[in-house]
């Protein structure tokens, strides 16, 4: 007879199971005694009535809360460790403890990127690196950091991989059921308010800060949005990430209203790719995108390497020859204690 034939009759006769030792005994024999059955028990109604809601450990585990009574659990010497609550995981195997740095209980690992968008009278300009970081630790040096929402519409990725590419990668299906339901292609502010109602959900439990651009009606449009579900719009620029400061340094220098879309372009890679010489977090390649009126197009994707050969000839040059670079002397002003701009 199989095992659940046993029980089925078992349960008829008495409307009680027995105790796991008895069943695993007549069903396998001899051969598994207490030892080798471990963990395996069959309850009885009994106990099953007594329950009461599980409770969840941090560690993951959720354990019976302990019973109202329990003098009647404590009848089967078999049930009794089974019944207990307990607030350790079962064998200590995946307590919370067995995964945390004893050194360092609280570590937290930093992210780096650099990520930026501007407008100009001729749309707008989204250049990202793509290097991939931890702390010190560099996980990839080919990440696509602009996510393509829809044809008209990006979103950039700071902060968080994982979080960044879901929530926009379901922007993208939300975008796309708005123009199923509405007949008409979703502005970017709209589409920035959904991203931030998402954040608001969830506030605070990700790490997000994202850049939302595109071309609706209204003309080129950049919004941020971040974690903390707040959002921003701007008439000029964001740059988000551990290298945004040597980018806004850069960008600053050079931003005009009426830039022609070779200089936005021609800005941007440069603004990026000093980010990524200054900044350790930040590197690998410059991805750059131009979206207009009818659409976002791929610009480019520079390796840094061969950007610095290209705005430093001279200091490529001492490196690859394997001599040495020489400075030129500053020009002092008149009273020699100032170098001239």
């Amino acid at each position: 007879m199989s095992l659940n034939g046993i029980i089925k009759k078992r349960y008829n006769q008495r409307g009680r199971l027995d105790t796991f030792t008895e069943i695993a005994d007549e069903a396998f024999g001899e051969m598994y005694d207490n030892e080798k059955l471990g963990q395996f028990y069959v309850p009885s109604t009994e106990y099953l009535h007594n329950q009461q809601p599980y409770t969840l450990l941090e560690s993951g585990w959720m354990v019976n809360a302990k019973s109202s009574n329990d003098s009647q659990s404590n009848k089967h010497d078999e049930f009794s460790a089974l019944n207990k609550s307990t607030n350790i995981a079962p064998n200590d195997d995946f307590d919370a403890s067995k995964f945390v740095d004893k050194n360092n209980p609280a570590i937290k690992y930093n992210h780096g990127t650099t990520t930026l968008g501007f407008k100009f009278k001729g749309g707008v300009v989204v250049a990202v690196d793509s290097r991939a970081s931890m702390g010190s630790y560099i996980g990839s040096g080919t990440v696509k950091k602009i996510i393509e929402i829809n044809p008209y519409l990006l979103g950039t990725m700071a902060g968080g991989a994982a979080d960044c590419q879901f929530w926009e990668r379901n922007l993208s299906m939300q975008c796309r059921l708005y123009e199923l339901r509405n007949g008409e292609r979703i502005s970017v502010a709209t589409a920035s308010k959904i991203m931030c109602n998402w954040m608001y959900q969830y506030k605070d439990r990700f790490s997000v800060g994202s850049m939302i651009a595109g071309y609706d009606k209204e003309g080129p449009q950049l919004f941020y949005v971040d974690s903390s579900a707040m959002r921003l719009n701007s008439n000029f620029c964001f740059s988000v990430g551990s290298g945004s400061t040597y980018a806004y340094g850069v960008l600053d220098s050079g931003w005009k209203w009426d830039l022609t879309d070779e200089e936005a372009i021609q800005l941007g890679r440069k603004s990026i790719y000093h980010a990524t010489h200054r900044d350790a977090y930040s590197g690998g390649f410059v991805n750059v995108y131009l979206i207009k009126e009818d659409g976002w197009i791929n610009i480019s994707h520079d390796d840094c390497f061969h950007l610095f050969q290209t705005y430093y000839p001279e200091k490529a040059k001492a490196i690859n020859e394997g001599g040495e670079f020489k400075e030129k002397e500053e020009q002092k002003d008149d009273d020699g204690d100032a170098p001239m701009s």
